[in-house]
């Protein structure tokens, strides 16, 4: 995203990102981005902005993407416990092809895109609501464990009243702005089961 909106001389740094940005779907990190510089932002401005950035990751995940430190074998533990669910701002065929590039593209039971749910993050409902093809997910809060890589993802377990982990290549810059349960800076050595403790 910070690629795509440098061009227009909107410059997001990496602990702006990281703390405010990440949890928005892709067409509001660029109003807000614009919004903080003080930019007016047309709407076809923000459909090309929007089409440049997906280029952008799917460019970025032929040439290989950078796995967070022991995801995988994360993810594959984990779904052997308990169904699966991707929620993410990213649009669809961008939340695939992460996955695929992980080697964890068939494992999780159903993934949501912010045009799936009426409200994005923090709106607990993407975590909550039961899903057609899997319908246990998200009917038992009970069972819901989460883990999350933004502030505004995080508030969503918060919201109704589940654990979170926070997992972020910056977690101290995390900690400034919620108590998660748990603060991991990679998933290397980590097991699913520590999610319901």
């Amino acid at each position: 995203m910070r690629d795509t909106l440098a061009p227009e001389g909107v410059v997001v740094d990496a602990a702006s990102y990281y703390a405010d940005f990440l949890g928005f779907d892709d067409r509001g990190c660029i109003g807000e981005a614009f919004r903080r510089s003080g930019r007016t932002l047309e709407p076809p401005v923000l459909l090309r902005l929007a089409a440049a950035k997906t280029k952008c990751y799917a460019d970025r995940v032929r040439g290989g993407l950078p796995l967070v430190p022991g995801v995988r074998e994360f993810v594959r533990a984990a779904s052997g416990l308990a169904h699966i669910a991707i929620v993410s701002g990213a649009v669809r065929q961008e939340i695939t092809a992460g996955l695929e590039q992980a080697g964890i593209g068939r494992v999780r039971d159903v993934h949501r895109e912010r045009r799936d749910v009426a409200h994005g993050k923090p709106d607990p409902k993407a975590i909550t609501c039961p899903s057609p093809s899997s319908p246990a997910v998200g009917r038992r809060l009970s069972a819901v464990g989460c883990v999350e890589d933004s502030r505004a993802g995080a508030r969503g377990p918060a919201r109704v009243g589940r654990g979170c982990v926070i997992c972020s290549p910056q977690p101290t810059a995390l900690k400034k702005w919620l108590v998660p349960d748990l603060v991991w800076d990679s998933f290397d050595k980590h097991n699913p089961r520590e999610l319901t403790r």
